[in-house]
């Protein structure tokens, strides 16, 4: 069936655009961080807190789309109503 292959391409450009723009956004926001901590080291430690704040919301949001895709691909919701579709 044709919906399937859409179903596993869809879930396969989900979890990896996501875990790309997961590792852009986390390396830019790590050099940005050593580039600041360089200029003002007096704010280390709060910058340091903020980094990982973010780093765990960056992949928080990467592991969500990881688990809608699985879902998707193993028990997809919307087969159902396709297959129940008139001919």
């Amino acid at each position: 069936m044709q919906v399937i292959s859409f179903v596993a391409l869809a879930a396969g450009l989900i979890i990896g655009l996501g875990a790309i723009g997961a590792c852009i956004g986390i390396g830019i926001m790590g050099s940005k961080y050593l580039e600041s901590a360089a200029r003002q080291p007096e704010l280390m430690n709060e910058l340091q807190t903020k980094m990982f704040l973010l780093a765990g919301l960056i992949d928080a949001a990467f592991i969500i789309g990881t688990g809608i895709a699985l879902w998707f691909a193993t028990a997809n919701p919307f087969l159902a109503q396709i297959a129940n579709l008139p001919k």
